[in-house]
């Protein structure tokens, strides 16, 4: 069947929280201002530190763009609250540069470190850390969004500390390396004591030292972590071309691992691409936990294009469906639960089953609102039996059946008969908790009202008090019964959008 879902699963799949725009006055920092300043745009401060200490719940500090030359680390300590968040935004236009390479490399000299709640941070290039470009450290319910981590010297944004429910948009990291062993600096990094809930939506991660995502754990054990239409290649090399070293893992997504071999990273990855990394595209690691692999690609990896064959834990799944892969090759245990891979019987994949197998462009810039460039590499090309042969999973489609890999033909993203109203909601299909993005053309209650596909009303998921402009909501979903459903935002008795969604069990 031809998804229904598909006009809003790409707009609509991402949250861009901005925080509802109940603020005092919006706070300035510019490159070239004072802390003796007030702060305000014609008097902005020179530090973030400053605007730290005057922000609070459901304000905004804009930085303007230029480069920051800091030596010292930044801590964000305050927390917001739910749908009151402090935001820290490059000022719209704008790209601020925080440029730590004045530090020495030691693992004391981070760039940002979040240890707070409830933030959202958007637009901002961190480069040159001694350390990771960013930690979050025991802070989560974070949005970072549109930000670059590059040249740092450990990886470019690490997630630790029990750190949960954080949420990564379109962002990139590259160019990290940790000099001279080179085997710790990866794009990004929910690994050691991470907590769960973490998710990754449009991220890119390329020529990171060690690995493109690393999920390896050292103390956390059972948790979770989602990835979805995410990139990772060349990892294991550095910024120039050249190896890594021995010490450099060079997987694209490492899925987990432990010292002692036993611990469990349940690692979900769903439209992902990996290609050209040194090593495993998709590697197991010695993960322990459950793992999903739906419509993901593998291409010209230097090892394996996916390698998970040692046993998990009791009760631990590993699931593959619609995956494909070209020049490397597949090791899967046979404990596996497999539908519709390319490596399965009918299917022989061959370059001609793609448009283009020149990778070109994937480094290239991204859209205006963030979104990953569009690129011809790995789409599937015109007549491919791999075009409609693949198993319905819940995740959008176009045509009789989903295709195989991580583009599906055809699906494009449409966005809302109004532009203005930017809604979105993340993620789609839900599962337990959802966030919605709109813009309010007036403020006044506000009712999101749910829907089946019968006309009958579901539940009530929010009903509360909407500011002209920007709000975001975090919506729960534990009550509902898996199935599509029609989602209604109305303003004052007013519709103001139609949306769909799917709740699912995972």
């Amino acid at each position: 069947m031809r998804n229904c879902l598909h006009i809003f699963l790409l707009a609509l799949a991402i949250v861009s929280v901005s925080s509802a725009e109940v603020q005092g006055q919006p706070w300035y920092v510019s490159p070239t201002g004072l802390d003796s300043n007030s702060g305000s745009p014609g008097s902005p401060f020179k530090t973030i530190e400053k605007a730290v200490l005057a922000v609070k719940a459901g304000e905004t500090i804009y930085l303007r763009g230029g480069t920051y030359n800091l030596t010292v680390t930044i801590t964000l300590s305050k927390s917001g609250i739910q749908n009151s968040l402090i935001s820290l935004l490059a000022y719209p236009g704008e790209v601020p540069v925080l440029n730590f390479s004045a530090q020495t490399q030691s693992s004391g000299n981070r760039g940002i470190v979040l240890t707070g709640s409830w933030w959202h941070i958007k637009g901002i290039s961190i480069t040159g850390a001694g350390d990771n470009g960013m930690i979050i450290s025991g802070g989560s319910n974070n949005l970072i969004e549109q930000c670059s981590f590059c040249r740092n010297r450990d990886s470019g944004l690490q997630i630790d500390n029990g750190a949960a429910d954080n949420f990564v948009r379109n962002c990139d990291s590259y160019f990290n390396a940790d000099p001279p062993e080179n085997g710790n600096a990866d794009g990004f990094a929910p690994k050691l004591t991470a907590g769960s809930g973490n998710s990754f939506f449009g991220c890119r991660a390329w020529r990171n030292s060690d690995d493109g995502w690393d999920g390896y754990l050292r103390g956390a054990n059972d948790i979770s972590t989602t990835l979805e239409n995410c990139w990772a290649f060349e990892n294991g090399y550095l910024e120039d071309g050249n190896d890594a070293g021995v010490n450099a893992n060079g997987n694209g997504f490492k899925m987990g691992g432990s010292d002692d071999k036993t611990l469990m990273h349940n690692f979900t990855l769903k439209n992902c691409l990996a290609f050209g990394n040194k090593s495993k595209g998709f590697d197991q690691n010695n993960n322990k936990g459950s793992m999903t692999l739906l419509n993901c690609t593998g291409h010209n990896n230097g090892a394996d294009n996916y390698r998970i064959t040692q046993a998990l834990a009791a009760g631990k799944v590993l699931t593959l469906k619609n995956c494909a892969e070209l020049g490397g090759k597949v090791s899967i245990g046979t404990f596996a639960v497999q539908e519709k891979n390319s490596w399965l019987t009918p299917f022989i994949v061959t370059t001609a089953d793609f448009r283009s197998t020149d990778p070109s462009g994937a480094t290239g810039p991204r859209n205006s609102d963030g979104t990953l460039p569009h690129i011809e590499y790995m789409h599937l090309a015109a007549g491919s039996d791999l075009i409609d042969a693949g198993v319905n999973t819940g995740l959008p489609f176009s045509g009789t059946a989903p295709d195989l890999g991580c583009f599906e033909t055809g699906l494009t993203a449409i966005v809302p008969a109004s532009a203005d109203q930017q809604v979105l909601f993340y993620p789609n299909p839900v599962t337990e908790t959802g966030f919605l993005r709109f813009n309010a053309p007036s403020g006044g209650r506000c009712i999101v009202r749910l829907f089946d596909v019968t006309g009958n009303q579901a539940a009530t998921l929010a009903d509360l008090q909407a500011e002209p402009g920007v709000n975001t909501l975090r919506l729960d979903f534990t009550g509902i019964r898996k199935g599509i459903y029609i989602y209604e935002i109305t303003i004052n008795s007013e519709r103001i959008f139609v949306g769909r969604l799917a709740r699912t069990d995972n």
